[in-house]
């Protein structure tokens, strides 16, 4: 029997699984298979380039598939946003700043919001302007994120505040899940469901080099970093408090503690990166993913892997339902 949340009953999904709108990662390929196993997928948006989201968003064939995007990159080209919401009114997904300036366009469109959140007060204001999903993610999480809150802790703050404030808010843990014993363990401290990044990040679908996906499943989780150098010489313009966690690499052991160093020279360091990324040279690309590495072992097709962990947390749940519970004499 598959579990059963708020969330899969508000999304009529089988299993209360997200896959994180990463970008490049989650492309039409990922994002579909993710919803074709019976969770929910979100097509990769990120920095709200037109061109790339675009291309992606054609290639989507199923009606059930939703979007998400950069909150601070959406506002460089509000009208992309209109074409998601369109095209992928399944969910539409904001991270990374105040989602008010978005929200009600989202919500008269009649399409669920979900908001990324970092801190207690980042969730309540997420609530306050209409979210149907509050996405706790602790610092542990790949990708960008805030040196605030561990997961543990964190997601049953969220979800005690919410209960009290705006009991209809679903709240989704995020950060360091990447099996059955996670999702088991994020329902456990009251969250409806797991949203999972860096475990789809090293699927088959994932748009991401076999290279990069080779060295993640070689990589134990001590070998991440939060950092700014890729934001820096890419000329992101993060807001104060983001970082992005990575893979340690070459290029960040030279240049992580020597930002303003890496400022003068980001021209030259930018075309090294980029050459390396076509070459599949993660000595020097990045490889953005999260603590959860270290229990990736394998590139699985993704909706086996949404099917593995489903049954995963339901072993887990399992052992310690009545009648399982052995207590020591």
């Amino acid at each position: 029997m598959s579990i059963q949340t708020r969330l899969t009953e508000f999304f009529a999904i089988e299993h209360p699984i997200i896959l994180a709108p990463m970008t490049p990662a989650a492309g039409a390929e990922l994002a579909e298979a993710v919803a074709e196993a019976g969770a929910l997928g979100l097509l990769g948006g990120g920095y709200a380039e037109r061109e790339q989201f675009t291309r992606e968003s054609a290639k989507v064939r199923r009606k059930d598939i939703g979007a998400g995007f950069i909150t601070w990159a959406l506002a460089k080209d509000p009208g992309l946003l209109d074409v998601a919401l369109e095209q992928h009114p399944r969910a539409m997904m904001l991270s990374f700043a105040d989602p008010a300036p978005f929200a009600r366009r989202i919500k008269d469109a009649g399409v669920p919001l979900i908001c990324q959140v970092h801190n207690l007060d980042q969730a309540l204001r997420a609530a306050e302007v209409g979210a149907d999903v509050v996405v706790a993610q602790g610092t542990e999480a790949g990708g960008h994120g805030m040196i605030a809150r561990s997961t543990m802790p964190f997601v049953p703050t969220v979800v005690d505040a919410l209960a009290s404030r705006a009991p209809k808010v679903m709240v989704a843990a995020a950060g360091g899940i990447s099996d059955g014993r996670g999702l088991a363990a994020a329902l456990m401290l009251g969250a409806d469901g797991v949203l999972m990044g860096s475990r789809f990040w090293a699927t088959q679908e994932a748009l991401i080099h076999p290279k990069a996906k080779a060295k993640v499943v070689a990589a134990s989780g001590d070998e991440t970093v939060r950092t700014s150098v890729y934001d820096i010489v890419r000329r992101r313009e993060w807001p104060s408090g983001y970082t992005g966690r990575l893979l340690r690499n070459e290029f960040i052991e030279k240049w992580h503690g020597r930002e303003a160093e890496l400022e003068a020279m980001k021209n030259e360091e930018l075309a090294r990166v980029e050459t390396a990324w076509e070459a599949g040279d993660y000595d020097t690309a990045n490889v953005t993913v999260g603590e959860s590495i270290g229990l990736i072992q394998d590139i699985p097709r993704a909706g086996e892997l949404v099917k593995r962990i489903a049954a995963e947390a339901e072993f887990a749940l399992s052992r310690y339902s009545p009648g399982s519970l052995v207590v020591a004499a």
